[in-house]
């Protein structure tokens, strides 16, 4: 099953799509969707929308992960970041993917060990755990490690379905 993990952001989204198999785990591929600061938003929401469906019609996932956004202190900037978050999730669920999100601690908490985990920390430990995931900057990292923990959570979901409990 192909997984596309999601790190919106307005000016950096981060991207990475995994193949979860009953062997383990696979990078098929990741990168990030950068807008120019200097371009009105609409325009830049347009241009993440419009890489995000390019991407999604390259690689076919069947899933998306979305890492759910801290609220910034800025205001300005919770709003524009809403936004971006927004048109990600409006990428995933018009392309037919099925979506979870997931909060910054669980993702942490599923790569690393530990919720309270470093951005290096996760980096670190997505890098161990996809091989070819070695030069992947940092907002791809995240949202590889986004989709690592749905993998982790859509495979325990099945085993406890294979034993007839409840998810």
């Amino acid at each position: 099953m192909r997984i596309l993990g999601l790190d919106p952001g307005l000016g950096v989204t981060g991207w990475g799509i995994i193949e979860a198999r009953p062997e383990g785990l696979r990078l098929v591929d990741c990168g990030v969707v950068r807008t120019r600061r200097d371009d009105p938003l609409p325009v830049r929401l347009v241009v993440l929308f419009e890489a995000l469906s390019a991407i999604i019609g390259a690689h076919a996932p069947v899933r998306a992960a979305v890492e759910e956004t801290v609220v910034n202190t800025n205001p300005a900037s919770s709003l524009k970041l809403g936004q971006a978050r927004g048109v990600v999730l409006l990428s995933a669920a018009r392309a037919g993917l099925e979506v979870t999100e997931y909060a910054a601690r669980t993702v942490k908490r599923a790569v690393t060990g530990t919720g309270a985990a470093g951005k290096e920390q996760v980096a670190m430990m997505v890098r161990h755990l996809l091989a070819h995931a070695r030069e992947a900057p940092l907002d791809a990292t995240d949202a590889l490690a986004v989709a690592i923990c749905d993998a982790h959570h859509q495979s325990t979901a099945l085993r406890l379905a294979a034993c007839g409990l409840a998810p």
